[in-house]
């Protein structure tokens, strides 16, 4: 079972920066695509961001696109959103998920296992 742990949310100014980790428990991580996604109250969950196993294919939603960077390290199986220039409308629940292949998207269905989520919240 792989289990995901995310961390590095909490509360920021607009206009400020987090760095989100995700760290996972399985050596195969490099094998797999990983995402975030967010969700905010009475939102359904939305993709934010995604890279491949070898993390040469990248994608990112387009509300966050020059502001936010996916990356990851795959000799430390962990994954990281570096977010830039935060919105109050970036406020949300955000969640690290890894699908079972090596190319993956922006639909939740896409991803097999999820993170119990990190919350960021982006104060006006």
């Amino acid at each position: 079972q792989v289990q995901l742990v995310e961390s590095g949310g909490g509360l920021v100014q607009a206009g400020g920066s987090l760095r989100l980790s995700c760290a996972a428990s399985t050596r195969t991580f490099s094998s797999y695509a990983m995402g975030w996604f967010r969700q905010a109250p009475g939102n359904e969950r939305e993709f934010v961001a995604a890279i491949s196993g070898s993390g040469g294919r990248i994608y990112y939603a387009d509300s966050v696109k020059g502001r936010f960077t996916i990356s990851r390290e795959n000799a430390k199986i962990t994954m990281y959103l570096q977010m830039n220039s935060l919105k109050p409308e970036d406020t949300a629940v955000y969640y690290c998920a890894q699908s079972r292949k090596r190319i993956s998207g922006s639909s939740p269905t896409e991803y097999d296992y999820w993170g119990q989520g990190t919350q960021v919240t982006v104060s006006s």
